[in-house]
């Protein structure tokens, strides 16, 4: 099993896709631009953004749609509702090397889930279908958490996901 990106990391390709890396980060409550969709009347808006960086020698095709995107909330991880109206995807983007290319998306919850939130993304990159990521983190946790420059917490955060994952998974398996 593998373990999950803290919100924020980068997670590097390989082989074919040497040199290419993606990020979910930026998470935070956020209304949408153009105003919330009837869909999710009552429930709490939030922002995060999906970056995509080329550090290959050639360019690459990128797509990025509701589609390759799963957002899960709260313990029991249900789904969130992804606004794609209101969100920015990249769609048939040529990236060059030493470039990167963001997608803004906007999705919704109750208030109470979005303490532990699970986003997930399958990248196409040349017309091919890249491995799925998962980033995992919250809104409402410490913020020192988040950090970069206080590594040894955010790495025990990661400790504690994985933790949980691995009990998670063995707690299925019998």
């Amino acid at each position: 099993m593998r373990e999950p990106n803290v919100i924020g990391d980068w997670q590097e390709y390989d082989g074919d896709l040497a040199g290419l890396r993606v990020r979910v980060h930026g998470l935070e409550r956020a209304e949408p631009p153009r105003g919330g969709d009837d869909a999710a009347e009552g429930l709490t808006y939030f922002r995060f953004r999906v970056t995509v960086e080329n550090r290959g020698t050639g360019h690459v095709g990128l797509h990025l749609e509701d589609g390759q995107l799963d957002i899960r909330t709260g313990p029991d991880g249900e789904s969130a509702f992804l606004d794609w109206r209101n969100s920015t995807f990249i769609e048939g983007f040529d990236l060059y090397p030493l470039r990167r290319a963001t997608a803004v998306l906007y999705a919704a919850a109750p208030e109470a889930q979005l303490l532990r939130l699970d986003i997930q993304v399958q990248l196409r990159a040349d017309e091919e279908w890249t491995d799925r990521h998962l980033w995992s983190g919250g809104i409402g946790v410490d913020e020192e958490l988040l950090d970069p420059a206080s590594g040894t917490v955010r790495e025990s955060l990661a400790g504690q996901i994985s933790a949980f994952l691995h009990e998670e998974a063995e707690r299925g398996a019998s």
